[in-house]
């Protein structure tokens, strides 16, 4: 039992004329949408839509469209009994030998995909009756993740533990539709009349555990990407490395979770919106730039510009200069000195410039003069340092008397 093809692609005009009744997709479903249940609709000669129903089960000659990027699953008593991934048309025959149960379309990897049909496939026969769902299985966006508290994690590029508060969004993809169906969605989302699986339902419990199971992971998967030397060990490009973070994080989730293996989900793409980093590590990112603007040539430039202003205002204020120097070679200080532009000399260096100031010549002692020597006898007379006798004859020998 199962489906016979009949056409590839999508449901050409002449051929919808032949098709009175046959099943799509409902027209309300949501780009964040998962899965969602079949639904008749009629074709007439003005090529008007006119839906019947929203009963999920076909039966024996229901014919059924299966678009570009979506899958189709049928069920029986919650056992998968048929799946189509291959864009086009097809007919149910449950009674018909040369019908088939499975077809795997474009992006689709066949053996791991009849590897999870094998394992959930109805072990009887199959009745006339089946549920049929689509899967969507293009990339699924705006699903959204954040912290409320800071997350921590080991930085290789800090060399330490860094933290922060984040937010943004991740894409995901539906890799294996038949695991996905059968390990994660909720039996509700099964039954005829079901709504729609939608990651975006704030209601969705299901769409919630994964909210919470991305945010338990966010912590190692900015481990993973910072200590990732191919990544340059660098935080700062996570916002702008969308596919790059996005395979770190899908890692950290397989890891601790099983998206992929159990669950038949991927993450594609994140966009992060908002990091918000700790007071210590906003304070380490400080001492990163000052480290990275002093690295290289333009640190060996800040290092020579700084130490000549040193030397100059040493000069300026009247000394100093070996204290500006101190512990330097006094040819490694007068080198870097010399490198100044000196002041309205244009775009001229001063090539003396640093060189000792020459000290200038002491003149010869002046001889003294007859009434200071008398004027200094007079004073230490009246201080008793010397007798009236010293001071009388010293007068007379000042005097040639």
């Amino acid at each position: 039992m199962g489906f016979i093809k009949a056409f590839s692609g999508a449901l050409g005009g002449s051929f919808a004329d032949q098709w009175k009744d046959y099943y799509t997709p409902r027209s309300d479903v949501p780009a964040t949408a998962a899965v969602f249940q079949a639904v008749p609709s009629g074709t007439n000669n003005g090529r008007g839509s006119n839906t019947k129903g929203s009963a999920n089960i076909i039966t024996n000659g229901s014919k059924i469209v299966v678009p570009e990027g979506t899958a189709l699953i049928t069920l029986q008593d919650g056992a998968v009994t048929g799946f189509i991934a291959e864009p086009g048309g097809f007919e149910f025959k449950s009674d018909d030998v040369n019908s088939k149960s499975m077809f795997a379309g474009d992006g689709i990897i066949a053996s791991t995909i009849k590897s999870s049909f094998e394992k959930f496939k109805f072990g009887g026969q199959p009745g006339s009756q089946q549920l049929a769902f689509y899967v969507n299985l293009k990339e699924i966006p705006n699903n959204k993740f954040g912290t409320q508290s800071e997350i921590y994690w080991d930085d290789a590029f800090f060399g330490t533990q860094v933290g922060a508060v984040t937010r943004g969004t991740y894409t995901l993809k539906i890799t294996d539709p038949i695991l996905f169906v059968k390990n994660f969605v909720p039996a509700m989302y099964l039954q005829p009349d079901a709504p729609v699986f939608d990651f975006a339902d704030m209601d969705n419990d299901a769409g919630a555990q994964l909210f919470n199971e991305v945010v338990g992971s966010l912590s190692a998967a900015f481990s993973n990407y910072t200590n990732d030397p191919s990544k340059g060990n660098r935080m700062s490009k996570i916002q702008g490395d969308q596919i790059g973070f996005a395979q770190s994080l899908s890692q950290a989730v397989e890891d601790a979770y099983q998206w992929k293996s159990d669950r038949g989900l991927e993450i594609v793409k994140t966009a992060i919106l908002a990091i918000e980093y700790d007071e210590d590590t906003k304070e380490l990112m400080k001492d990163v730039k000052k480290a990275d603007s002093l690295s290289g040539a333009r640190g060996n430039a800040f290092f020579q510009q700084a130490a000549a202003r040193g030397l100059q205002g040493a000069g300026e204020n009247g000394g100093g200069a070996g204290m500006a120097f101190m512990g330097m070679g006094m040819n490694a200080a007068g080198g870097m000195a010399g490198a100044v532009q000196q002041p309205n000399t244009g775009n001229s260096y001063n090539p003396n410039f640093g060189a000792q100031p020459e000290q200038p010549k002491e003149e010869a002692p002046k001889a003294d003069d007859p009434m200071t020597k008398l004027a200094d006898a007079k004073k230490m007379l009246d201080a008793g340092v010397i007798t009236q006798e010293d001071f009388d004859k010293l007068k007379s020998q000042v005097l040639g008397i």
